[in-house]
């Protein structure tokens, strides 16, 4: 596995990315082709991607974060094939060394159900071992999905 850091998709990572996302996310989060994909990243600013690459160029996990209200945000995705192997930790880690804060929503449940029927295991446990906190009074609630903001500061 290698990560390959980008300003800019290409037009194959975002089909790759855009099919990871809808993969691995609540189906209720699905983008139906890649121009709704481009849309909801055109709306964010100073965005930096990094992309899991195993040995064949696949993708198979993508961390982003960009600017929102002035503060950095993110958000990561992995296959559900390598997900508790250590590659999550290492993107997020990676990404701690060069940033000074990141924030994010974190779906607090496991009501959500995947693309192919599975259910969505919350991976905010995930994000309290990395040392990001909890902001329970901040909530996403939107008629596709209810989230909790985490945060982590240098």
């Amino acid at each position: 596995m290698r990560i390959l850091d980008k300003n800019e998709l290409t037009p194959a990572d975002k089909l790759a990315v855009l099919n990871l996302w809808n993969n691995e996310y609540p189906i209720n989060l699905r983008y139906h082709d890649v121009k709704e994909f481009e849309n909801y990243l055109q709306a964010l600013e100073d965005k930096s991607h990094a992309l899991l690459l195993d040995d064949n160029d696949r993708v198979l996990g993508w961390y982003f974060d960009f600017i929102r209200d002035k503060k950095r945000w993110f958000a990561a995705i992995l296959d559900s094939e390598i997900q508790g192997k250590g590659y999550g930790s290492k993107l997020i880690k990676r990404a701690m060394k060069s940033r000074k804060e990141l924030h994010g929503w974190v779906i607090d449940s496991d009501a959500y159900l995947k693309n192919n029927g599975q259910a969505y295991r919350s991976p905010l446990s995930f994000y309290k071992k990395l040392g990001f906190k909890i902001d329970a009074s901040v909530r996403l609630e939107t008629s596709r999905l209810s989230a909790v903001k985490i945060f982590w500061t240098l």
